[in-house]
């Protein structure tokens, strides 16, 4: 099954905030919290899918005949291609009743191993959601990366401990997390950290020997602040939009981004990525890898581990078509000259 058969499959079984649109490019849902959408006027996830949509390819088939090699180094391990699952901490509550949390963590988590990549898992109020999490990625042998809010220091560290119990892949934090509405106010609290902060969780992760990944950075500064605090790798990502209205596309932050973030800390992207050729496109302006995380929802709605499974071929037959029709052989060799202008 396609995206688009899988996203009618799942019209009826998800909802009543999500639509299941053949192209989740966040229109029907704009500004619908709870729910997929984004906050304030709803602009931003629109104007994630729009910004990729903006590049244009340097279509070039004068080249020896190849079989694309979509696979990728991405934290530390070799995945078949450079797209994980993204995470999400309350199914029940954003999409519908079809799948809890294990439910739908267990679903992603080993359909994703299946296929030869990740997929990440979120946290929320309910501390089931990352005690349960934890549990399954430790079960999958750490094949995932839990994500953990900015919580204060005392909820932080308890989380911490299950995280690396797990021992995964790597373990996040949803920086950017700190706006979403429905954690305002709430306990156990979340907010902003500081650099120092953020420099203490990467060290207590790389004293357990796993790589730290901050999610949720959108300026160069940013990212510049991440890598002094020893941060493995960055997500470029608003969050959808679903925590600051008027932000750019994360398209059109992640050059500078990649500017400075250095060799040593991985850039990956998510906001918008859709389709292979999306894809290409964030691996040419610099990324390494792109997180996807709503149309995974509504394959898992509209076809269970077998329609995660299928999404994930189908994103990477796109992006083997898109590096064949383009001159790259490998990943390594998609570049920014292979974009138009």
């Amino acid at each position: 099954m396609n995206y688009s058969e899988l996203a009618a499959a799942a019209r009826g079984q998800i909802g009543p905030y999500c639509r299941a649109c053949p192209v989740c490019d966040g229109r029907a849902c704009a500004g619908v919290m709870p729910g997929p959408g984004d906050k304030g006027v709803g602009h931003v996830a629109e104007k994630n899918w729009r910004a990729w949509q903006a590049l244009s390819v340097n279509m070039d088939t004068l080249h020896e005949p190849f079989s694309a090699d979509t696979r990728a180094t991405v934290l530390g391990r070799e995945l078949s291609l450079p797209v994980m699952v993204g995470p999400v901490g309350d199914v029940q509550r954003h999409y519908g009743e079809k799948y809890d949390t294990v439910g739908y963590n267990s679903c992603v988590l080993e359909a994703a191993a299946g296929e030869g990549t990740l997929a990440w898992t979120g946290d929320g109020l309910d501390s089931s959601i990352m005690t349960e999490a934890c549990d399954l990625v430790g079960s999958l042998g750490g094949a995932g990366v839990p994500t953990v809010k900015p919580w204060d220091d005392a909820t932080l560290a308890a989380k911490l401990d299950e995280a690396l119990a797990a021992r995964p892949a790597a373990v996040a934090m949803d920086i950017d997390a700190a706006g979403l509405p429905f954690l305002r106010g709430q306990q156990p609290p979340a907010g902003a950290k500081s650099a120092a902060q953020i420099a203490e969780v990467a060290a207590r992760c790389h004293e357990a020997g796993t790589r730290f990944v901050l999610k949720g950075v959108m300026t160069a500064s940013a990212a510049r602040r991440a890598a002094e605090a020893g941060v493995d790798a960055i997500v470029v990502s608003n969050h959808g939009g679903r925590v600051l209205d008027g932000t750019p596309a994360t398209a059109d932050a992640l050059p500078s981004i990649v500017e400075v973030a250095g060799e040593k800390v991985e850039v990956l992207v998510d906001g918008g990525v859709r389709s292979g050729l999306d894809v290409f496109r964030a691996l040419a302006l610099g990324a390494r890898a792109c997180l996807v995380c709503r149309p995974f929802v509504v394959a898992a709605f509209g076809g269970g581990a077998e329609g995660v499974r299928a999404y994930l071929a189908q994103l990477r037959a796109e992006l083997a078509d898109a590096m064949e029709m383009c001159g790259a052989a490998t990943v390594a060799d998609v570049m920014r000259d292979m974009l138009w202008g």
